[in-house]
């Protein structure tokens, strides 16, 4: 082939006769922000690396899956364009294939081994030895289960307390495998001393030691299992694409518009391949493995490891590339160069190819499904930023070789026109990883209440989707106080909804005003999203607005439409941004998210109750007047009772209403003064509707009728902090009451005692008519000093005891 030169990048010709957004995105190709012009007028192909399933998707994948559907959903909610969205499920790779073979193989070695004998014992200290040995390098050979804890904080201490494996650098991933490995190792060397000791059942011994066994026992019979049999794999795969599908729809993920999968892909990517190797980008080494001729593609004039290339001959990322079981004694032209097809070992699943049986290379999969889903040119490819180099810098080199014959205006081929990846997720510097095992799973986090998907959404929004996220505790204290403002401002405009301010009541230069940053808020939002959808700014214009309508005059200051206006654009920014649970797509007619609403079987009963409530409380601050028995008729009258009869789910609110009722009634009929009433509306809020989960927050000082919400975490700690402070504010007085009279009783008690008998003891010898003493118990006279002294003392239980004698005492 003549050689060529390609172009770092071609920008897709603009199109004057669309009306495109003025959208710029960082694209990694560039490294910089360049216009987005779609390959075919509004619509954008994007595909997306889905994940690898042998284990529950972590925060760290939560972090690339919800900002890819953030972006997702700005594109086609925002931008109007209509994209379709494909992702690859990794069904087949070294990782599900070490892993469902290890699996197979403890779950066969634990059926056979039902109890913990010798045996048992005897194979996992081998494989806790082994394990040691290839891991821990910095530990003693033959080490004991029994001296691990000790010897492993002597080899080891440094990193525990936080420092680096070598040197004075701070610790990372190195540091934190080294942490895995110790926390392994310790696991088994425990279950090992317990099994010594008696002191361990088989099913705990088992779990404990469930890591080391692993690989040793693939170590000892990897290469013997019927790798013909596929179900040893799938049944791994199928498991953990459910649970990952669940985990995603869970936060609010949008679904895949397709999705594919390798083990579904395997004469395309054998087609694939033999392509390339056609092409003159590929040759076939003596075991029946494909790679890819890096040499070749350049000598032609391309360009390999574009996206980064400065990683292009880093050793570890290209293993990584290359997977725990690739045959390292295959001949390769280079080093560098990749596997597009890996001939499969013993042990390992295999597909028909005309190189023998095989499997897929990683990089391969993603370029064959791709091209079949979307063709020879694609708008979007995303994934984490790790995936960049070696994953999508081979995606791109194979694919540009597959279709090397298609070339425009005779210019190299370009299959993807942007790549957008996706910033870490990191916890004390290292990134979350399955293989080291310092993730917390998406169901985890939100099963014991670590996170709500909207939390977890909203920290994600608050950071640039390209940019790392270390999670801190003041990241999470920003947006929990982002959430709670825009909460609190959807239930002041639900509640203008249910209860419209005056006519004529609104100030034009308040409202003016108003209207002037609400126009300037949704200027600014638009300048963020088409700057690379900057959702940090974004969500700073939205909550500066939530501040220019809350510091405005009162809400009788400002119009309706203009409160309205806002409320509705606001929860169409929240719904384009994924936060509303309950919507898909923006509602140009709701207003508010997921979670405000009390339950629609309470509303008919709740809000007439809050409403009969307000006027009670009114009334009861005019004055005893206005609760006499023919005025508070009139107010019940205003709030009829409920039907006797009522679905199961509305009976308790039904309840509470008419009991409410009731009370107001016999309060008025007995004549009860206005704190009855008052103590009475209290015990509404704060005690019947709080145990029914809803809350009545009172405006009294914006004479507006209280807001009906639901109960919210916020609320509820809120309160238990209250009860706290109360419960510690009463056990403190109550303390003081209990000093206080121990104090009394004391002062009672010495009381009693007379001044004329109060020194009449062994240290003195002798006493005056009075009872003073007059010289010590040697006989010695005392100073006059000390006899001055003496006479104050008694002058005061004189007249403390005199007092007891009167009754003035208790």
């Amino acid at each position: 082939m003549a050689a060529r030169t390609q172009p770092p990048w071609q920008a897709p010709p603009s199109r004057p006769d669309l009306d495109l957004p003025p959208l710029h995105v960082y694209n990694s190709l560039t490294r910089s922000k360049v216009p987005f012009v779609p390959i075919d007028g509004k619509k954008v192909s994007w595909y997306a690396c889905g994940p690898t399933v042998y284990d529950d998707a972590h925060l760290g994948h939560a972090r690339n899956y919800v900002s890819t559907d953030i972006i997702r959903r700005i594109m086609r909610d925002y931008f109007k364009y209509d994209v379709r969205f494909v992702m690859n499920i990794t069904d087949v790779d070294d990782k599900i294939i070490l892993r469902g073979r290890q699996q197979h193989l403890l779950s066969q070695y634990t059926s056979e081994h039902p109890e913990l004998n010798n045996e048992v014992q005897e194979t996992a200290a081998e494989a806790f030895a082994a394990y040691v040995k290839k891991n821990l390098p910095l530990l003693p050979q033959g080490l004991k289960p029994a001296e691990f804890a000790e010897q492993s904080k002597k080899a080891y201490g440094h990193v525990l307390e936080g420092k680096a494996v070598e040197g004075d650098g701070p610790p990372g991933d190195k540091e934190a495998k080294v942490k895995m490995h110790l926390k392994t190792a310790s696991s088994a060397a425990e279950a090992l001393t317990l099994a010594g000791a008696n002191k361990i059942d088989v099913t705990d011994f088992y779990t404990k030691a469930e890591d080391v066994f692993l690989p040793h026992l693939d170590s000892l019979y990897g290469g013997t299992i019927n790798a013909d049999d596929h179900s040893i794999f799938t049944k791994l795969t199928q498991k953990f694409e459910n649970r990952f599908m669940e985990d995603v729809r869970a936060l609010n993920c949008l679904d895949p518009d397709v999705v594919t999968r390798v083990t579904e892909y395997g004469h395309q990517i054998v087609s694939f391949v033999e392509k390339v190797v056609k092409n003159g980008y590929g040759y076939v080494t003596a075991d029946g493995s494909v790679y890819f001729d890096i040499q070749a593609f350049e000598k032609d004039g391309n360009n390999y490891a574009r996206l980064e290339p400065w990683n292009r001959n880093d050793k570890d990322l290209l293993a990584d590339g290359e997977g725990a079981l690739t045959n390292k004694s295959t001949k390769k032209r280079s080093d560098a160069d990749f596997a597009l097809w890996k001939s499969s070992k013993p042990g390992e699943p295999a597909w028909p190819s005309p190189w023998g049986p095989g499997r897929p290379g990683w990089h391969i999969e993603c370029s064959a499904m791709a091209s079949d889903v979307l063709g020879q040119k694609m708008d979007i490819h995303s994934g984490g930023v790790d995936l960049a180099f070696p994953h999508h810098d081979n995606e791109l080199a194979q694919s540009e070789a597959f279709w090397s014959e298609c070339r425009h205006d005779k210019q190299t081929h370009q299959w993807v026109n942007y790549f957008l990846h996706m910033g870490h997720l990191s916890i004390s510097g290292s990134k979350m990883s399955k293989s080291l095992k310092n993730f917390t799973t998406i169901r985890d986090a939100l099963s014991r209440g670590d996170w709500t998907p909207r939390g977890l959404r909203i920290v994600f929004l608050l950071g640039g989707w390209k940019d790392p996220v270390e999670i801190t505790e003041g990241l999470v204290a920003t947006g929990a106080g982002w959430e709670d403002k825009i909460n609190n401002f959807f239930l002041k405009i639900k509640d203008l909804e249910r209860n419209p301010s005056p006519e004529n009541a609104a100030s034009a230069e308040e409202d003016s005003a108003l209207a002037a940053a609400f126009a300037t808020a949704q200027t600014d939002v638009d300048r963020a999203l088409c700057d690379s959808f900057d959702t940090p700014t974004a969500m700073q214009v939205i909550s500066r607005l939530v501040t220019d309508y809350n510091s405005a005059a009162t809400r009788a200051s400002l119009s309706d439409a203009t409160a309205l206006s806002i409320g509705l654009w606001v929860t169409k920014m929240v719904t384009i941004f994924g936060l509303d649970s309950e919507a898909s797509t923006p509602n140009p007619n709701r207003i508010g998210w997921s979670g405000i609403d009390i339950p629609s079987a309470a509303a008919p009963f709740v809000y007439p109750a809050a409403a009969l409530r307000d006027a009670v409380r009114d009334a009861a601050k005019s004055g005893p007047q206005a609760l006499s028995r023919e005025a508070v008729d009139a107010l019940l009258a205003s709030q009829p009772a409920p039907s006797t009869t009522q679905p199961a789910d509305a009976l308790p609110y039904a309840e509470a209403f008419t009991q409410f009722r009731a009370d107001v009634a016999a309060l008025a009929a007995a004549s009860a003064p206005p704190a009855s009433f008052l103590a009475l509306c209290d015990k509404l809020r704060d005690e019947v509707l709080w145990a029914l989960g809803i809350y009545l927050e009172d405006r009294d000082t914006q004479a507006l009728p209280a807001l009906v919400r639901p109960l919210s975490a916020d609320l509820i700690a809120a309160r238990a902090q209250k009860d706290a402070q109360a419960a510690a504010k009463a056990e403190a007085k109550a303390k003081r009451e209990r000093e206080e009279a121990e104090k009394k009783r004391l002062l009672a008690e010495k009381a009693k005692v007379s001044h004329l008998d109060m020194f009449r003891t062994e240290e003195y010898s002798e006493w005056d008519e009075e009872g003073l003493p007059t010289k010590d118990k040697e006989g010695v006279e005392l100073p006059k000093s000390r006899t001055k002294k003496l006479r104050k003392e008694w002058e005061r239980q004189r007249k403390l005891h005199e007092e007891w004698k009167a009754g003035k005492m208790e």
